[in-house]
């Protein structure tokens, strides 16, 4: 019998006894759960290896190597926008958090290599999903891939009315633009408007993006009304003419009411006269006499005449009842009836009277006999034709 030593079991620290009583070493089996466990350790090992080589190399061909570019042409649809002020590395950076563009590289190299590129507008473009990026860089550089909706407010048009087009033409109900209107700060009214938009939407054709809302519509028609003011140096004028601004807008709504062309500055003078004259005038003692303001208060719109008993109802508007100028601007007035308000034409004239529709012609003067006569010759236009 073979001689063991301690020695020959300090590898297992254990010892077994044969039928000789002889001790021999015991072998140790492996456990298969701890095989498993380490198999998907590094499997795990592996994996995270291979996403964080991954991530480098992408990285790296960004930065320096071989520029990661899908083939194109691209599907599904993608609204990008381009904001004021981004540069080329901040849309490429955008495109591809977007999923248009496979790197930011690659779109920062289709700039390089484009003159143009500095020329992209800001603005909305429908691009898709996977496109090469020289091919998204060409539908950035040009304006016509814009997505935008035009919208055309004309001249004369009340708030209600604007509100309507405006429905018509968006995507949005009344009751978004009436909440907007409510809130006249974030429009940019002037303090003089007193919270009241009427007279302050400037008619324009405007351009309305995908992501304008009611609120950014409407305070463009007002930044808009703000160009059209200072061009005329409304406020400066109207301390010259001793009005306030509120007082002109009115006047000019009553002109864009009333006045064509030419006449507008015409119909102005006839409005300073009547406000500013003597009151001996064919008995009009300041009173403006003007339908458009009576029609205005008793919610009617159109140019049909009004009755007799429409001209009579009593609202602050009637200019028949009470001298002055009525409360607030009766509709919007377009550039030339601002102008006009600013600086109406030298002239007595205390009266007008338009004597044909078709053409409007419109004849002034002082005299009171002489406006019925003018007054007759229009009835007797009305009696052929049917404008009246």
């Amino acid at each position: 019998m073979s001689e063991h030593t301690d020695a020959d079991y300090e590898e297992t620290g254990e010892r077994t006894y044969g039928a000789s009583g002889g001790a021999r070493r015991k072998k140790r089996r492996r456990s298969p759960v701890g095989c498993l466990v380490a198999l998907v350790v590094v499997a795990a090992l592996a994996a995270g290896l291979y996403v964080g080589a991954q991530k480098g190399i992408e990285f790296v061909s960004d930065q320096f190597g071989s520029v990661e570019d899908y083939p194109g042409p691209g599907q599904g649809s993608v609204m990008f926008e381009v904001s004021p002020g981004d540069v080329a590395a901040q849309i490429g950076r955008n495109l591809k958090d977007a999923g248009v563009v496979a790197s930011v590289q690659a779109f920062i190299d289709a700039a390089a290599a484009n003159p143009d590129s500095s020329r992209i507008q800001p603005g909305s473009y429908e691009l898709a999903e996977e496109m090469r990026a020289v091919d998204a860089l060409d539908i950035l550089l040009d304006p016509a891939n814009q997505v935008k909706n035009t919208v055309t407010i004309p001249e004369g048009l009340r708030v209600t009315d604007i509100v309507d087009v405006l429905v018509e033409e968006t995507d949005f109900n009344r009751k978004r633009y009436e909440k907007a209107l409510a809130d006249p700060a974030a429009l940019g009214l002037p303090d003089y408007a007193e919270g009241n938009a009427e007279g302050y939407l400037f008619p324009a054709t405007y351009e309305i993006g995908p992501k304008d809302k009611p609120k950014d519509i409407l305070a463009a028609m007002v930044r808009r009304w703000r160009q059209a003011a200072d061009e005329v140096g409304l406020e400066e004028r109207a301390a010259a003419l001793g009005k306030t601004p509120a007082e002109i807008m009115i006047i000019a709504s009553l002109v864009e009411a009333e006045g064509r062309g030419d006449d507008m500055p015409k119909v102005a003078r006839v409005i300073y006269n009547r406000l500013d004259g003597p009151g001996d005038k064919g008995g009009t003692n300041g009173l403006l006499q003007i339908d458009a303001a009576n029609a205005y208060g008793i919610g009617k719109s159109g140019t049909t005449a009004l009755t007799t008993e429409e001209l009579a109802e009593d609202t602050p508007y009637n200019t028949r009842l009470y001298p002055g100028l009525p409360p607030t601007p009766v509709e919007a007035p377009g550039d030339d009836a601002i102008a006009a308000a600013v600086e109406p034409a030298e002239g007595p004239w205390y009266y007008y009277v338009t004597v044909d529709l078709a053409t409007g012609e419109t004849k002034f003067t002082d005299s009171y006999d002489e406006f019925l006569e003018f007054k007759q010759e229009y009835l007797t236009y009305c009696e052929s034709s049917d404008a009246c």
